[in-house]
């Protein structure tokens, strides 16, 4: 299965009463459905139809036909009818006559109103010549061409923000591949510290504690600094979490979430191994660590 991005735009639009149509007087005048669905991420499904009057009776429809399809994201659906008023036929009669009455009495209650132009007459019989248009046949299906574009257009977002988290991964893996050995070489040089340490402490004393028990002291000592700095766990725990991020990138489907959780574990072990850090190496494979995962973060919110 794919991956999916929840950013995405599609648009689609469809002519009616164009062509032969379009020169019988009789005939609606060209009018042009266009329709624009927008996403961007968000935690649940959220949708927002913007939809002119005609069309209003077809938002339950439309919400269904996409949230069959969508999972997660803040969907804004836009329609419109663009009505192209060179191709307007003459107007009725009876048009002409219910324009003519009503502007004789709107003058009767406000005589400074200006008179209906030729512009205003055309405008108006436009209007309500696409006003009585039908558009139930052509809504759904330019809708679900619009709906195929924009799942075209998440998929191809998903596909490049998958190669993106799987560079990542490899870098992550390369990271922890670093510090591995580092912690042994730490215990090791710290071990030695603490056994010249404690026979400086010896050399210097009055000689109260014995060479033996000052030795198992240092090493004791010594123990207890190495299971401080032990990041293995977290490194284990690390290469785990990368396992499954990585198979489920593979995967696809709606992963999104899985992906957040996941990206958080792998925040708190390097965290972890930021604070149990006892030398510099160690301290900027943390960090750096930490710059790859925020970015990963930044990607996965956009994933559905």
């Amino acid at each position: 299965m794919s991956v999916y991005s929840m950013t995405g735009y599609a648009s689609a639009q469809h002519t009616a009463g164009s062509g032969a149509a379009a020169n019988d007087a009789k005939q609606a005048p060209t009018a042009q459905l266009g329709l624009e669905i927008r996403s961007v991420n968000s935690r649940f499904l959220d949708m927002t139809f913007r939809l002119p009057e005609d069309l209003r009776q077809w938002e339950p429809a439309l919400r269904e036909l996409l949230g069959a399809r969508l999972k997660r994201g803040k969907i804004e659906v836009r329609a419109s009818i663009d009505v192209q008023h060179g191709s307007v036929s003459e107007p009725s009669p009876k048009l002409l006559q219910r324009l003519n009455s009503l502007q004789d009495n709107i003058k009767v209650w406000l005589p400074q109103a200006g008179g209906l132009t030729v512009s205003d007459v055309l405008r108006l019989a436009a209007t309500e010549q696409s006003g009585l248009r039908d558009w139930s046949e052509e809504l759904l299906p330019l809708a679900k061409t619009a709906l195929a574009a924009l799942l075209a257009a998440r998929e191809r977002e998903g596909a490049r923000l998958s190669a993106m988290l799987l560079e990542h991964i490899k870098q992550l893996r390369v990271l922890a591949a670093q510090a591995t050995p580092l912690v042994p070489q730490l215990v090791a040089q710290q071990r030695q510290r603490f056994m010249e340490r404690w026979a400086e402490a010896m050399a210097l004393g009055v000689g109260s504690a014995l060479p033996e028990s000052a030795q198992d002291r240092a090493l004791t000592e010594a123990t207890a600094f190495a299971i401080r700095i032990d990041v293995a766990e977290e490194i284990t725990r690390l290469n785990s979490h990368l396992d499954e991020l990585e198979r489920l990138i593979t995967k696809g489907g709606e992963i999104g979430k899985r992906l957040d959780f996941l990206i958080q574990e792998l925040h708190r072990e390097a965290n972890t191994m930021g604070s149990k850090s006892a030398a510099l190496a160690l301290t900027h494979v943390s960090v750096d660590m930490k710059v790859l995962i925020e970015q990963m973060r930044e990607q996965v919110q956009n994933i559905e």
